[in-house]
């Protein structure tokens, strides 16, 4: 054999050797885990670890499937509540693949996976909402809220809005995980989590409700009108009863003044028509004449009258 064919030989076990060896060998990512199959067959443990990894060439396959969370994303629907009130529900989940040899065995893919958790999940969370009133489902404590019952009679106008919650939302959805979770062990699915993402009314009842919160909105504010309508007229009351307490003291105060003023200046004329009262008598009869005898005025007095006695000798 000449040296070209041994060279020949020798490239094709080499070019051999590697095909074996990159169709025996794979790699196994952080987040992946395998199953081994020959011929269809499951052979041997998952291997779940990171690394290099080997298997008989050309006759096993390697079988990838996700390690990490999953995302399921519910469709919304519609679902009743025991108190017969239609609302929307939208749920999502997060879920993994616990037993890859199970989950080969029964699913195969993520499609069909997925197909199972809405099998499985939605149920539930229907059997649950169905099963308690709507307040159940919303809230999570009976904590007395801040607003008013809309009522038509007064006895019960203002009375606070008390729900008496027994499991709330929390537990609802501890109780869904807990039903799902158990049926889907058997497809190798390990359901991490779910939440409800979004309660909503239908629009037919959705109107009523905006309604009768405009209506519990309103309420709140005509009362704080009303309190605040009521702190005003008792400060305006306050206010016009100071201001009349003013008035009457500024009254009393100018009467008084007045008063005084009046006795200093009576005090004042008595002294001086003391000096000499015949001339005030004169003057006085003077200021009658002048307001009495006008121009083309008529007086007809006897001559024994009081009025005519500094009249009684202008003529002489």
């Amino acid at each position: 054999m000449n040296s070209n064919a041994i060279k020949i030989m020798i490239v094709t076990i080499v070019a051999a050797v590697l095909v074996l060896v990159f169709s025996s060998a794979y790699v196994v990512d952080e987040t992946e885990q395998v199953v081994i199959t020959q011929f269809g067959r499951i052979v041997g443990e998952p291997v779940k670890e990171p690394g290099l990894q080997f298997k008989t060439p050309f006759i096993q396959t390697a079988n990838y499937f996700p390690k990490n969370l999953l995302e399921w994303d519910g469709d919304p629907g519609q679902v009743p509540t025991k108190d017969k009130t239609y609302i929307w529900v939208d749920t999502f989940a997060r879920w993994k693949i616990s037993d890859p040899i199970l989950y080969f065995q029964t699913v195969k893919d993520e499609f069909s996976a997925l197909k199972r958790l809405d099998d499985i999940i939605d149920p539930a969370m229907r059997n649950l909402i169905t099963s308690y009133p709507l307040v159940e489902t919303v809230r999570n404590t009976d904590r007395a809220m801040d607003t008013f019952d809309v009522a038509n009679d007064d006895e019960n106008k203002n009375r606070r809005v008390r729900y008496q919650v027994d499991l709330g939302r929390d537990e609802i959805t501890r109780r869904i995980v807990a039903q799902s979770r158990k049926k889907l062990e058997e497809f190798g699915i390990e359901l991490v989590d779910m939440k409800i993402k979004r309660v909503n009314y239908i629009d037919s009842v959705r109107r009523s409700v905006y309604d009768r919160m405009i209506a519990e909105r309103n309420q709140i504010a005509e009362k704080f009108r009303a309190e605040g309508k009521g702190e005003a007229s008792n400060i305006r009351g306050e206010k016009e009863k100071e201001l009349q307490k003013i008035k009457s003291e500024a009254y009393r105060t100018a009467q008084e003044t007045k008063g005084h003023a009046d006795a200093k200046a009576t005090q004042i004329y008595a002294a001086a028509y003391g000096v000499d009262p015949d001339f005030y008598a004169f003057q006085k009869t003077m200021e009658v004449y002048k307001k009495s005898l006008a121009k083309d005025s008529s007086l007809i007095l006897s001559t024994n009258s009081d009025l005519m006695k500094y009249m009684k000798g202008v003529g002489n």
